[in-house]
């Protein structure tokens, strides 16, 4: 089965929405993920939600590559969020015809993270958004059993988690735990590789995540039995920021790149 491949937007976090879409197209991938908010303070993000002319180019390019626009990020659950604030967000996303929302948790209150997380996919029902919880070693939801905690306790239909597989193995998360994720919560993945030894601090674990992946099979990860536990017909969201590989290999080259090492790799560990 020819895999669905997405382009995540931090794989070429430096072009703007249109341009991230194009890329795609000439590297085969049917979708590609945009980040509206950013990481952080300064961080790039691309707001189309407050860009008229950015939302009609972005429009323009989906309609010029045929290429979807699958998910949105990226969202951070803390204390003080106000669910409200994300209307113009909701909105962006349904004229993009978004499917997905990308959803960190930064509440150290697991109590008040899941009915932050419930009340967030609630909101984002009406615009046929779902919402993702990522989890993270950094953050309030640092592995997969955490996630499955926060989700389950949500009781979202439009609930579901995502699937890192650089935060899989640095949260140290199991591929039998798994098989206690209801199907229903699986929108899509996140491919990439990395070195086998863990870092072993925050700032390490940040680096790597944020700036310096590998491509699938060229790392140390133990990619197979993961992509083997994972649904088949799962989107696999290529997420695999290089920035050093960056100044000497332009973004089409390094998309076509990680688009042909996913599919050899998803491939070879079905036994394709």
């Amino acid at each position: 089965m020819e895999p669905f491949l997405s382009l995540a937007h931090l794989t070429v976090l430096d072009l703007p929405p249109p341009q991230v879409l194009r890329v795609a197209a000439e590297a085969g991938c049917r979708a590609a993920g945009l980040r509206l908010l950013p990481v952080a303070p300064g961080a790039a993000g691309y707001p189309v939600q407050d860009d008229p002319a950015l939302l009609r180019e972005t429009l323009a390019a989906m309609r010029e590559t045929g290429v979807a626009v699958a998910d949105l990020e990226i969202v951070m659950l803390r204390p003080e969020t106000r669910v409200a604030d994300f209307l113009p967000f909701f909105e962006a996303g349904a004229r993009l015809g978004a499917q997905h929302v990308l959803v960190a948790g930064y509440d150290p209150d697991v109590a008040r993270l899941t009915a932050s997380f419930a009340a967030f996919c609630e909101a984002a029902a009406p615009f046929g958004l779902t919402g993702d919880l990522e989890f993270m070693p950094w953050t309030d939801v640092p592995d997969l059993a955490t996630a499955i905690r926060v989700v389950r306790g949500a009781a979202q239909p439009n609930g579901g988690l995502l699937v890192d597989a650089l935060h899989f193995d640095r949260s140290r998360s199991r591929v039998e735990d798994l098989a206690a994720v209801p199907r229903r919560w699986l929108h899509y993945w996140q491919l990439c590789d990395a070195p086998a030894e863990r870092p072993a601090t925050t700032e390490g674990l940040l680096h790597t995540a944020r700036a310096e992946r590998l491509f699938p099979g060229e790392g140390g990860l133990d990619l197979p039995p993961l992509i083997r536990a994972l649904p088949p017909d799962l989107p696999v969201s290529l997420e695999i920021p290089t920035l050093e590989l960056a100044r000497t290999m332009g973004p089409e080259a390094r998309v076509r790149r990680a688009a042909a090492a996913a599919r050899r790799v998803i491939a070879a560990a079905r036994g394709e």
